[in-house]
């Protein structure tokens, strides 16, 4: 498909500023994502958090529009909530992607300028790529942002649906650090969280420190 005009830019914007990887195995899901926040060939800041949590056992990675994203939060969590204290009852990692993916849609022709990851464990491990067009797409791993294409193949050289999910937190790390050498949007450092059935773990790993 070939994008013309407005569409170009729109695409090139949520292209830059950011990598962000998903890996989805037996044991959970690893959600990980550069600390680089940019305004074009700018830095605008060093330690920006690009993985959030709606709750213990379910995540999102962010790229594109800050303001966009930081709204696109609150609604996720906002529905998962609502559904929580009503008859439905708590909503499904699947539900929470696809009622995300529909206000999407709706807004596709004044778009929220986004990318995101929504990975977590329910009654198994799901993990879910959604685009500003409001297209989702179940994965076993995933990569977003302006480094994506470094990243993509450090996971496709190196997956195993049935690796370890700190084998997959380490190839997560990896994947993005590839990333941070050969991308100039991406930067800093990368928080890896590990989401199973009892919750979740966070790592944050930098060049030459962990932390």
């Amino acid at each position: 498909m070939v994008i013309m005009g407005n569409e170009l830019q729109l695409e090139n914007k949520i292209l830059k500023g950011t990598t962000t990887v998903g890996i989805k195995v037996n044991d959970g899901v690893v959600l990980a994502a550069d600390r680089r926040a940019s305004a074009g060939f700018f830095v605008a800041n060093k330690m920006v958090r690009k993985v959030l949590y709606i709750t213990d056992k379910i995540g999102i990675t962010t790229a594109g529009s800050v303001a966009d994203l930081q709204f696109i939060y609150n609604v996720l969590k906002n529905i998962y909530h609502y559904n929580s204290i009503t008859k439905y009852g708590p909503i499904s990692i699947k539900g929470i992607a696809t009622r995300l993916a529909n206000v999407l849609s709706a807004t596709k022709y004044f778009p929220y300028i986004v990318q995101i990851l929504i990975g977590g464990y329910d009654d198994q491990p799901r993990l879910f790529n959604l685009d500003y067009l409001g297209d989702i797409t179940e994965e076993n791993y995933v990569a977003t942002g302006s480094g994506s294409p470094v990243a993509m193949g450090v996971l496709e050289d190196e997956y195993n649906p049935k690796m370890t999910l700190d084998e997959a937190a380490d190839l997560a790390k990896r994947a993005v650090f590839s990333a941070i050498k050969r991308d100039s949007f991406t930067g800093t450092g990368v928080i890896v969280a590990k989401i199973h059935s009892k919750g979740h773990e966070e790592l944050e790993f930098y060049l030459n420190k962990k932390v």
